[in-house]
């Protein structure tokens, strides 16, 4: 299993305060964790799915993102990396989203005044 070695819910848990709606998405199964293959999924039913990259660093998960943001505008594609620590995936990910209930996700947490 490709998320065997981390414990997703202490990371969902911990990144409440910068991404409120992720352990909520996370306890209703609507976040997919997955090895990367190179090869994107729709996300159907998904809120999010990441894909864990092993033998990738940094920088290379930064331009696999771009390019992804690119070819693929109706998602956004973040990455995150243990070597930042705080708020990172505790291996290395790339996380793909629905770009427009991100967006609106984004805009509830300003109009709460979560988000300045």
């Amino acid at each position: 299993m490709a998320d065997a070695e981390a414990d997703w819910n202490a990371y969902f848990e911990n990144i409440k305060e910068v991404c409120p709606w992720s352990w909520s998405a996370w306890q209703q199964g609507a976040i997919q964790v997955t090895a990367w293959y190179s090869h994107v999924e729709n996300l159907e039913h998904n809120q999010a799915r990441l894909y864990i990259a092993h033998k990738h660093k940094p920088r290379q998960l930064k331009k696999i993102a771009q390019r992804l943001n690119r070819t693929r505008p109706e998602e956004e594609w973040l990455w995150s990396h243990p070597k930042f620590e705080f708020y990172s995936t505790p291996v290395p990910t790339l996380i793909q989203q629905d770009r427009h209930k991100l967006e609106k996700a984004r805009k509830n947490l300003k109009n709460k005044g979560f988000v300045k």
